[in-house]
């Protein structure tokens, strides 16, 4: 047991969650902090922190970060985070020399998409898209059951695809990119709007969230699933503009499966519904070609923690040093004398 605990702790805008997961996919110990976003060291002492905590309860012997941001392809480096205060950010190392422990940093969407892989809904599935819908939306894309990254390091990143030119303003720099129309933000951004107005609508999201300033699109979905008119209909639009974005993917990947994660998936039919008859009717030759399945993920909201610590085991594994027996037993079969230390 010892050598397959890892910790992994998923970076949102929000918040940094952290658990002990074990090779099977299981959490055996949890963490939770606010994320201060405006200040990358205080990140850093947040991500120490819950890493000492976990190790002094748990025989630990990596740590997977997933991270919601551009990671360069070396898995070390933040490159852009459009929700947080990194630029260029080293923080694998960072956090190594803080921690001791071999450390590996991806995009938080491609641990969610790993995690679903090995242990979730896109088991036995060789190429899958999944698609994260949170305060913005993430993405990952394995081909024959391997994460594809890009040249670059930044696949996935499908939340920033054009669909709406000259549209809604985006933190990214752009304007009318997906996430603006497909994500959590979009239920956020009219549930606002209705407590604002004093609307019996506004009202009832407040009683929900117990105060003004805490309504989010949670709320919405919540009213959603309980037979509100209005609030299905807010999520149904989201789940229109999924299946437009989803449509657009097939068009250059072909998965077989998307998996949609995240917490506006919560609404689980009220929202795949619509996706799916959307992506139906603007599927690129729709009528002469297999459609994809689209399916709800089955993690939940700690699949980045747990992709990221499996994906950090599995690094660290390969990267260990084998046992100086082995290293003679190398030698013998190769004919070569095994190198002495000084």
């Amino acid at each position: 047991m010892p050598d397959k605990l890892a910790i992994g702790i998923d970076i949102g805008g929000t918040k940094i969650a952290a658990g002990v997961v074990d090779e099977d996919g299981l959490i055996l110990a949890r963490r939770r902090r606010t994320t201060p976003s405006t200040d990358p060291a205080l990140v850093l002492d947040a991500i120490s922190d819950l890493t000492a905590e976990l190790a002094a309860e748990h025989p630990v012997k990596s740590v997977g970060i997933g991270a919601a941001g551009f990671i360069d392809s070396s898995q070390s480096t933040v490159l852009f985070a459009p929700h947080l205060a990194w630029r260029n950010e080293p923080l694998r190392d960072r956090v190594a020399r803080r921690t001791r422990l071999p450390v590996l940093v991806d995009n938080d969407a491609n641990a969610s998409g790993w995690a679903e892989w090995r242990f979730g809904a896109a088991q036995n599935e060789p190429d899958v898209v999944t698609v994260t819908l949170g305060t913005g939306i993430g993405g990952a894309i394995l081909i024959d059951g391997q994460l594809y990254r890009g040249a670059h390091g930044i696949a996935g990143e499908f939340g920033h695809q054009l669909v709406e030119p000259d549209g809604r303003p985006c933190e990214c720099g752009n304007a009318g990119c997906w996430e603006q129309y497909a994500s959590g933000r979009v239920l956020t951004r009219r549930a606002q709007a209705e407590v604002a107005s004093g609307s019996d609508l506004g009202n009832r999201l407040v009683v929900l969230a117990t105060a003004a300033e805490l309504v989010d699109g949670s709320h919405v979905t919540q009213l959603a699933r309980a037979g509100d008119a209005t609030a299905t209909e807010w999520v149904a639009d989201v789940g229109r503009w999924l299946g437009i974005g989803l449509a657009n993917l097939s068009a250059s990947l072909d998965p077989a499966l998307f998996v949609i994660g995240g917490g506006v998936s919560d609404a689980d039919e009220l929202l795949l519904g619509p996706a799916r008859q959307a992506y139906s009717g603007q599927l690129t030759g729709r009528g002469y070609r297999s459609e994809a399945r689209i399916v709800r993920a089955h993690l939940g909201p700690e699949a980045g923690l747990v992709g990221a610590a499996d994906m950090a085991r599995i690094t660290a594994r390969r990267r260990r040093p084998a046992h100086p027996a082995a290293r003679v037993r190398a030698a013998g079969r190769t004919g070569r004398s095994p190198r002495r230390r000084r």
